[in-house]
């Protein structure tokens, strides 16, 4: 296999010649297009000949030699690149391939996706496996390569050997290295995560970073560090100080940090729409915020904020292409590139009538004509979810003279716990719960309080979790018993019950993390669990990222990891997991 994530053969590459030279007919023709040029940022009028999944002309001629060529006259309508989605995390509840249809039928037809859920949770065989049998459809799909888990893993080195982190570094469908969210590490002497940001400069690609509130000298030391992009800017100062270290900045409308209008406002104000250093990304959100759509979306915000049309493309086509150094084969209307085109209605509406994805057709004229189908999942390791252990009430025994407070959707701090822990159950409208976080396979458990989660919630289980543990949250014991059980009952995924039975629940059949279902579906469900937990005393409005990262170690104050209660800032476990 090549090195490179695009590439074609010579015998390919002279076959293309000849289409140029007339001796063979391109395999489709868009005709009088008027497209963008990316480069130019202007907009030209002609042909754009396409054989199998490249452009090979853009120009005002015809070919000479049409016979058995798709010819499709647009009649002036715009044509862009297809879109680039470069910070996904294809895993949220949705899986890849639902992803990839929703937002490929959108006119996004490159995701470059977050690889933290295939490096836990599948032999690193079949994970490669899995990403080069993705490359069949008609999306391009690209991955990251992790250098740290988020969390504090029980078994960290076994799964961040140097290894491992070189074999998907080295991998050619892995363009970028990160997210880093450990960085502290690397600046208090992490020579290991160094040595893997040096590879992967060597290579030749980006690292994304990830510097929540970052200051002028953190920022320069993770840039001499090898750093070149960063997501985390909140507030147009944050934002400029980025621009200002020579930073790519990716500018983020997620269901937790809808930070893009804002941003835009400082990009608008400071005259920078033009700046190659812009993305634009959703960074993972979950679906009842994706189905409003994908970069199509980000797009549209852009242009309602009065950034320039071709700007606000630009920032999801031609400046990720540059970013990743793939603008020689992506991210453009031009010879050379693969075929992901989008034709449009108009110039001031970015939703496609039409989408090419590698030269085949996925939606014309508004019409899906290429519905990707789902893998064998077993095939690639992915199992069905199930327990092979019982939950008794002989796990559920409280003493921890620590909980946690949930400050927003993500952000918990420690607290002490006022209620008794002896009680079978937290009485009144106390917005305290049990929580427990237990291994997927039984071995050990950390029980203790949430604060702020809810204030009349009977029993809550999850499989979906940062790690595919166990979590379990309630003010009833017997009500974290029937949760646990309907879990169990139901094949993994996310479940609410109250003592007359299932009250909410998203099943997650592949693995216990994902659905089998349409993204719409999930989004149906997904709002149902958010007003069940509303009603239940649940007040932010995001649950999914909420189970997501309440082990996620990149974020304050403290988590709960497989470890134990772990403090953030001193990296530390408080309380230790215990063994069943």
């Amino acid at each position: 296999m090549s090195n490179q994530p695009i590439q074609w053969s010579k015998k390919q590459i002279r076959e293309q010649l000849e289409v140029v030279k007339g001796n063979l007919p391109p395999t489709k023709v868009i005709e009088n297009a008027k497209w963008l040029n990316s480069i130019t940022k202007k907009w030209s009028s002609g042909n754009i000949w396409i054989h199998r999944d490249r452009i090979v002309y853009v120009g005002s001629d015809m070919p000479s030699c049409t016979d058995g060529t798709d010819i499709e006259n647009v009649n002036g309508a715009p044509v862009v690149p297809g879109y680039i989605e470069h910070h996904a995390h294809p895993f949220q509840l949705y899986h890849p391939l639902s992803l990839a249809r929703y937002a490929s039928e959108r006119g996004t037809t490159t995701l470059i996706s977050d690889n933290m859920k295939l490096f836990l949770h599948l032999p690193k065989k079949k994970a490669f496996t899995f990403i080069e049998e993705l490359q069949k459809s008609p999306v391009l799909m690209l991955w990251w390569a992790r250098y740290d888990a988020q969390t504090a893993l029980n078994e960290h080195d076994k799964y961040f050997s140097y290894k491992n982190v070189m074999d998907w570094l080295h991998h050619p469908y892995v363009v970028q290295g990160g997210e880093l969210t450990d960085w502290p590490s690397v600046l208090h002497g992490d020579d290991a995560m160094l040595q893997w940001m040096q590879e992967t400069k060597a290579k030749g690609m980006p690292i994304e970073g990830h510097l929540p509130g970052a200051g002028e000298k953190t920022l320069t030391q993770m840039a001499l560090a090898g750093v070149d992009c960063d997501h985390e800017a909140m507030t147009g100062e944050e934002l400029l100080r980025r621009l200002n270290l020579g930073y790519t900045c990716s500018m983020r409308y997620s269901s937790i940090r809808p930070d893009l209008p804002g941003l835009l406002d400082t990009v608008r104000e400071e005259g920078l729409s033009s700046s190659d250093k812009l993305l634009m990304t959703t960074d993972g959100s979950p679906p009842k915020v994706m189905q409003e759509g994908v970069m199509d979306r980000v797009i549209q915000l852009a242009i309602d904020k009065d950034i320039p049309f071709i700007d606000a493309i630009n920032m999801c086509t031609y400046n990720v292409a540059r970013h990743y150094r793939l603008d020689h084969v992506l991210g453009m209307i031009a010879p050379g590139r693969l075929a992901n085109i989008n034709i449009l209605q108009s110039e001031t509406d970015p939703t496609p009538v039409s989408v090419l994805g590698k030269g085949e057709w996925i939606v014309k004229d508004n019409e899906v004509l290429n519905h990707i189908p789902d893998p064998e999942w077993p095939r690639f390791g992915f199992k069905p979810f199930t327990l092979s252990w019982d939950l008794t009430m002989e796990d559920l025994q409280f003493s921890m003279p620590l909980g946690i407070e949930m400050v927003n959707d993500v952000i918990m701090k420690p607290y002490r716990p006022e209620v008794d822990l002896m009680s079978d159950e937290i009485g009144g409208k106390k917005d305290e719960c049990y929580f427990v976080l237990a291994d997927r396979h039984g071995k050990w458990r950390v029980n203790t309080v949430i604060k702020g989660f809810a204030d009349s919630l009977y029993g809550m289980a999850s499989s979906y979790s940062n790690t595919g543990d166990i979590i379990l949250i309630g003010k009833s014991k017997e009500g974290l018993l029937d949760a646990f059980q309907a879990l169990k009952n139901q094949g993994g995924g996310i479940v609410v019950v109250g003592q007359e039975g299932t009250e909410a629940s998203i099943p997650l059949v592949i693995n216990g993390a994902l659905s089998d279902k349409e993204l719409k579906d999930i989004a149906a469900e997904e709002e149902h669990l958010v007003r069940v937990l509303s009603e239940k005393g649940y007040a932010y409005g995001d649950p999914v990222y909420s189970l997501l990262f309440f082990s996620a170690t990149h974020l304050p104050y403290v988590r709960v990891t497989q470890k134990g209660i772990y403090d953030v800032k001193q990296k530390k476990v408080l309380f230790p997991s215990i063994m069943r």
